[in-house]
């Protein structure tokens, strides 16, 4: 980073590893660490270097730090570095695990899915420390203070973007004062749109699917009123189809996409089906956009992941792929990982895993049926595949819903 000084940096990442005992990195231009921690090269990998990118535009147009999950069950915070109206670079404030996060082998499983080497992965993990919720927010503000401090940056776009965002949550705030004098802060349910799209863009289902449910039972708690239910999930829908369209002009089909749903919602006139039609909604929002990608840029990657996106359930060969998009097989392969941080097979397989979690919540279809239907070899085949995304088998899976279902 040009504009800081090598003492500069040295004050502020010394300054928070003595509050914090985290370790804060420089960004590169493509959101990889320069350089990346000791013994955790695999933190650059184009995934998680996507990730970081597009959680710091996210800080920018809020004006603040900004917390995201790079991978389901690690948290982490990136603080832009913005002088007058200008970017200049930006820093990662590490990781770390939330009190209320998944196991950490499913952390390791979806960072060696990713591409990052087992051992390292989980010798790193051991490594990362487990923190409350509220401390994360404490970390940011703390090494953002510290870098304009020492820095003598004038944030003046930033200032104003969180003017522009302070006054949208003013206008929020003023509507439900006068809906219900026991509304919740309007904050509450931003920072909830805010987690559900950090949860899509790393491919979180379960996660999303339960900030999406929290989002849905808060908003019928404080807007029982049908049209009002449906105004609110109109407009958590239009924040993620909006966030998308702005990270990839590429998914503009999902405009369309989005006019359908919205006449869906506006035509369903009771709760527990609007439930039921958004948690559709969701699993199609995150097809579209998680398992194609953000910032998808080649269009020959574009071609092979929208190819697999409507075909995964078939046979699919490195051999066919390559003549729909006309390059040499091998080339293809290198693209689409380098591009997406994920191989073929691996996007491949998560679709098929996805499809088959969804035919787990919605019916009584057995495993070998399952199997048949989406294209894996048998059902040895595809338990064994099952359990290595998911930590689970399909039958305990099932269990487990079983019991959630009979527990609510």
């Amino acid at each position: 980073m040009k504009l800081l000084s090598h003492r500069q940096i040295d004050q502020i990442t010394q300054s928070y590893r003595k509050a914090y005992a985290l370790n804060a990195s420089v960004l590169a231009g493509d959101g990889g660490l320069a350089p990346p921690p000791a013994g955790a090269a695999f933190l650059n990998l184009p995934l998680l270097a996507h990730a970081r990118w597009d959680a710091l535009q996210e800080s920018v147009r809020w004006g603040e730090p900004y917390l995201y999950f790079p991978a389901p069950g690690l948290m982490s915070w990136v603080v832009p570095l913005v002088n007058g109206n200008e970017l200049v670079g930006g820093l990662s404030g590490g990781e770390v695990i939330p009190e209320a996060a998944p196991e950490r082998q499913t952390t390791c499983r979806y960072l060696v899915d990713a591409g990052a080497p087992r051992q390292a992965v989980e010798g790193w993990l051991r490594t990362v420390p487990l923190w409350p919720q509220g401390r994360t927010r404490e970390a940011a503000e703390a090494l953002f203070r510290d870098a304009y401090l020492i820095t003598g940056f004038k944030p003046e776009l930033l200032r104003r973007n969180r003017d522009n965002a302070l006054q949208q949550r003013q206008i929020a705030e003023t509507i439900h004062e006068r809906k219900a004098d026991a509304a919740p802060p309007p904050l509450a349910m931003l920072h909830e749109e805010q987690m559900l799209l950090s949860l899509v863009r790393v491919g979180d289902l379960t996660g999303a699917r339960r900030v999406l449910n929290d989002m849905l039972a808060r908003i019928f708690l404080y807007s029982p009123r049908m049209p009002l239910v449906q105004a609110r999930v109109i407009e958590m829908l239009g924040y993620l189809v909006r966030a998308a369209v702005e990270d990839n002009p590429m998914l503009e089909p999902l405009l369309e996409r989005h006019l359908g749903w919205i006449e869906k919602i506006v035509a369903t006139r009771e709760f527990e089906p609007l439930c039921m039609l958004i948690r559709g909604v969701l699993d199609d929002f995150m097809d579209v956009v998680r398992l194609q990608g953000f910032n998808r840029s080649n269009r020959h990657v574009r071609t092979v992941l929208d190819y697999l996106a409507q075909q995964y359930a078939k046979p699919v060969t490195l051999d066919a792929l390559a003549k729909l998009t006309g390059l040499n097989r091998f080339h293809l392969s290198r693209l689409v990982k380098a591009t997406t941080g994920k191989s073929i097979p691996q996007h491949l397989r998560t679709l098929r895993i996805q499809a088959a979690c969804r035919l787990l919540e919605n019916g009584d279809t057995e495993s070998g049926d399952i199997a048949y239907r989406l294209g894996f070899s048998d059902q040895s085949y595809f338990i064994k595949q099952f359990r290595e995304v998911t930590g689970t088998t399909p039958k305990r899976y099932r269990a487990g819903l079983a019991m959630k279902n009979a527990e609510n």
